[in-house]
């Protein structure tokens, strides 16, 4: 409490100087040195119970997240604090987001040499692997350290980080200590005299984390301090570009593996290369036994200190995200190639403005898991190979999404974009952790067309139209959605009308028109009218909202149907 107080006093004392400053001298040398910046959201939902739907009672009626960040900058120093309140957290939020407060402050000084941040802060090291912390208001994920951080660029070509501090955990902090630091060469700058003109480009790299917590185990010896360790290569020559990390985490034993005295590691790695219409992406992961968070006893996505990269697409149309992959952190593989392709202007397919082809194939599986001699004291239960055999196993299939993206602009007034997928969905798996939870996988044909008509300069009109097709599994539809209720086939609709650049109106309606039982097969009618103009976003919603898992690269959430109106205000500064 006593750091918060002097931040925010040290923040509100830099507000105070800017102000009087640019009052009494209107100076544009100084207004240059000042600036202040932020933004704020509101999200507020009004909730009707809608058993139909499996939209709960929610007893408060009216639910709202509510977020914003204000930061100073003078010269070489910056601080900022962020705000946030709960009153109550939204259906499909973890419900201990609960209150209000300021969660998130800090002061930093940058110079030549040192760069330091005490207070709130979020960092990466290499790929993520073995630490990054972030801020995903979608998820309302947060796992900010808070404590201090170091970084330093002594000589040409070298980057230091160091960290330590505790994470954020709702309103308050997790139990442990995380403390690491991340090296990185840039060998061209290095030896610039030699290599500095040199196309090929190269950035070595290496990190150590580790976290302490106390062992309050009366059966077990635990480990209080866990060192998780790695290194990593980067490669780039014009349009292409390798990256590979590799992570190794010793022993510790948590909720997540059953106490498990097994190591845990990763691999992530890829390879890209874009030439003229042209690009290709190549991503691979495997990962063993990598839930590395600074409480041992935590669940879901708190207090986790690593970030395992996804490798499948994340799509921005509803009935394509409907049910998308969430990364199991202890144990998968799997990989996701795309290619994407412009046809030429003036060709027979091109036309005049010439089309953009995507093709999409990734694709997630367990690890094959081998018996081991175990100890009471060793507790490992298992071993893997790195044989990469699941990948042929239709078996260990966690999940698979193939898809095909076409782009087309067919005159100045009409483009349209055009969609079909094909996806395997292992929901005992994906959803509930549990290979016998009882659920049939889904697989699911997906077509999506979407055409804009721009009968403006800043007008136009676009519909778009959704259809996801189940397959059966003897003789019966298979959920298809999280809520479990939704059975069999699916289809979209929707037209949005902006009749000038600042306004649009929308009407979508989801259609569970498969169901076997006809009175689930409902209706989702949505509406909404929002207001844009320069930073700012004003936007009203009344309809049925659908279940299913909002994701944000592999960390997902799972989102409750709900009937109701829905507020949402975004602005900036």
């Amino acid at each position: 409490m006593t750091f918060l107080k002097t931040s925010v006093k040290l923040f509100l004392f830099g507000i105070l100087v800017a102000g009087v400053q640019t009052v009494r001298a209107q100076n544009p040398v100084v207004d240059e040195l000042n600036s202040i910046h932020g933004n704020f959201q509101i999200d507020a939902q009004y909730y009707e119970t809608d058993s139909l739907i499996g939209a709960p009672k929610v007893p408060e009626k009216l639910l709202s997240n509510v977020f914003g960040n204000i930061n100073y900058t003078r010269g070489k120093f910056s601080a900022g604090v962020r705000y946030e309140a709960y009153n109550n957290v939204r259906q499909g939020f973890l419900p201990s987001y609960k209150g209000e407060g300021i969660v998130n402050r800090f002061a930093r000084y940058q110079t030549d040499l040192l760069d330091i941040t005490i207070g709130n802060f979020y960092e990466q090291f290499g790929n993520g692997l073995m630490l990054r912390a972030y801020y995903e208001p979608g998820l309302l994920y947060d796992n900010s350290i808070d404590g201090a951080r170091i970084i330093s660029s002594p000589y040409k070509g070298f980057t230091f980080k160091g960290i330590i501090g505790k994470q954020r955990l709702f309103f308050g902090k997790g139990p442990g200590i995380v403390r690491g630091f991340d090296g990185e060469l840039n060998v061209n700058e290095l030896f610039d005299s030699i290599l500095g003109n040199k196309k090929t480009r190269v950035i070595l790299g290496g990190s150590f984390v580790s976290k302490y917590q106390a062992d309050q185990d009366n059966n077990l010896v635990i480990p209080e301090n866990v060192g998780c360790y790695g290194g990593r290569i980067n490669i780039i020559r014009d349009g292409f570009n390798f990256n590979t990390e590799y992570a190794y985490k010793i022993n510790d034993p948590t909720a997540d593996n059953n106490g498990s005295y097994k190591f845990g590691d990763a691999l992530f790695s890829t390879i890209s290369y874009a030439g003229k219409g042209f690009s290709i992406l190549l991503q691979g992961k495997r990962l063993d036994n990598m839930s590395y968070r600074s409480d041992r006893n935590e669940s879901l996505q708190n207090l986790l200190i690593n970030y395992l990269p996804a490798t499948t697409k994340q799509h921005s149309y509803t009935l394509l995200a409907l049910n998308p992959y969430a990364t199991q952190l202890n144990g998968e593989i799997g990989f996701m190639a795309e290619l994407q392709y412009k046809v030429k202007k003036g060709s027979i397919i091109g036309g005049k403005y010439g089309m953009e082809i995507t093709l999409n194939y990734s694709q997630a599986s367990g690890l094959n898991q081998y018996g081991v001699s175990d100890s009471l004291t060793s507790r490992t239960y298992y071993q893997t190979k790195w044989d990469f055999a699941e990948l042929g196993d239709d078996n260990k299939r966690y999940y698979h999404d193939f898809f095909v993206e076409i782009n087309k602009k067919f005159n100045k007034k009409i483009k349209a974009t055009f969609v079909y997928a094909n996806q395997f969905y292992n929901r005992n798996i994906i959803q509930f952790n549990a290979p016998n939870a009882g659920y049939k996988n889904l697989r699911a044909q997906i077509g999506v067309i979407d055409v804009t008509y721009k009968y403006k300069s800043s007008s136009s009109i676009r519909f778009e139209f959704q259809g996801l097709f189940a397959e059966k599994v003897d003789g019966k539809e298979v959920a298809t959605n999280s809520n479990l209720i939704a059975k069999g086939d699916w289809a979209t609709g929707m037209i949005e009308w902006w009749p000038n650049g600042h306004l649009f109106i929308a009407v979508f309606d989801q259609w569970n028109f498969g169901n076997p039982d006809p009175k689930l097969q409902v209706h989702y009618y949505l509406g909404t009218i929002g207001y844009n103009k320069d930073a700012h976003r004003i936007s009203l919603s009344y309809g049925k909202q659908s279940a299913g898992i909002f994701c944000v690269g592999g960390v997902c959430r799972v989102v409750p149907a709900s009937n109701g109106i829905t507020l949402s205000i975004t602005s900036s500064f």
